[in-house]
C-alpha cells in the first residue's frame, strides 16, 4: 500500500493510505487568462520575466502571477465569510484529504439553472448507498464543469463588473441543506463544479455563512467529476498554503477505487 497522505485530527495522526497502482484523476481546471472568476475581479495574469537562452549559454524560464484568492478551482477558507474562521494555512489537512461522496444532480440543474441543492438531495444520496454523510468530503455533481470553456453558460452571463453580479444564474447548496449538514453530518468538506457554493441568484451567501461558521472549508470550481462512483474515490485538496489567507488556489486530485 502507498500512503496517500496524513493528517492530524484532535491530537491523533491519521494516515490514508490508497493502492500503489492507483488511477488518479485531475479535478482542476488550468489557470490562465480564461480562468473565470467573479465578475468583480480581474482573472488570472501571467507575464513572461525571462525565457530563453543566458549569456552564460544555458536556457533559463520564469514567469509570475497575479491573481485573486478566489476563482478557478480554489478553496475558500472559513475566514471567507466567519470572522472567527480558519485562514487557509488553518485548515488541517484531515479537512482537505478523504473519501468522496458524490451527489449527482445534473438532472434537475439541467431544467433549473437556479437549482439549490436540498436535504431530499443529501437523504436520496444516503438511501441509495446505504451509508451516512459521515467523515467524508461532499462533492455536488451539477454538471457545470462541462460549460467552463462557455462563461455564459457556465455564470449565466458573460457581463463583467459589479452589474453583473445580478445577472449570474448557476446552482448551489440549499441554506437549509447546508445547515442539516453543519449540524447533523460531521463532513469533511464540501465540494461543488460551480463558481459558488451559493446559487448564482444568492445575496446573502447563507450557505457560505453556516458553513464557514462550523469551519468546514469550501471547493470552488472544481472540474469534471465524471469519473468518480457515488463513494469510494479519495479526494486531496491541497491549496497554496497562504498564510492569514482567505482562499488559494488549489490543486485538488482523486484516486479511483480498484474494481
Amino acid at each position: 500500500m502507498l500512503v496517500a497522505g496524513a493528517s492530524v485530527a484532535h491530537g491523533q495522526v491519521q494516515s490514508l493510505s490508497v493502492s500503489a497502482g492507483a488511477q488518479w484523476v485531475d479535478l482542476t481546471h488550468d489557470f490562465d487568462a480564461s480562468t473565470i472568476y467573479w465578475p468583480t475581479e480581474s482573472g488570472f495574469q501571467l507575464t513572461v520575466d525571462k525565457f530563453g537562452m543566458t549569456e552564460k549559454g544555458y536556457f533559463y524560464a520564469s514567469k509570475r502571477f497575479a491573481a485573486a484568492e478566489h476563482g478557478g478551482t480554489h478553496l475558500d477558507a472559513p475566514i471567507h465569510f466567519s470572522k472567527e474562521g480558519h485562514t487557509v494555512d488553518q485548515v488541517t489537512l484531515d479537512r482537505l484529504i478523504g473519501e468522496a461522496a458524490v451527489i449527482d444532480v445534473r438532472d434537475a440543474c439541467r431544467d433549473d439553472p437556479d437549482y439549490q441543492v436540498g436535504v431530499g438531495d443529501l437523504h436520496r444520496w444516503e438511501t441509495q448507498q446505504g451509508r451516512q454523510l459521515v467523515d467524508v468530503i461532499v462533492l455536488i455533481r451539477t454538471g457545470y464543469a462541462t460549460f467552463w470553456q462557455d462563461r455564459r453558460r457556465y455564470l449565466g452571463t458573460d457581463q463583467t463588473g459589479p452589474d453583473a453580479v445580478s445577472q449570474l444564474h448557476f446552482p448551489g447548496l440549499d441554506p437549509m441543506a447546508a445547515r442539516w449538514l453543519a449540524d447533523h453530518r460531521p463532513v469533511k468538506a464540501i465540494g461543488i463544479d460551480t463558481a459558488s457554493i451559493d446559487h448564482g441568484q444568492s445575496e446573502r451567501f447563507q450557505s457560505h455563512v453556516t458553513l464557514f461558521k462550523h469551519n468546514i472549508p469550501v471547493f470552488e470550481n472544481v472540474a469534471d467529476l465524471s469519473r468518480l462512483p457515488a463513494q469510494g474515490a479519495t479526494v486531496v485538496a491541497l491549496p497554496m498554503k497562504i498564510a492569514k489567507g482567505t482562499g488559494a488556489p488549489l490543486r485538488i486530485i482523486a484516486s479511483l477505487p480498484s474494481n
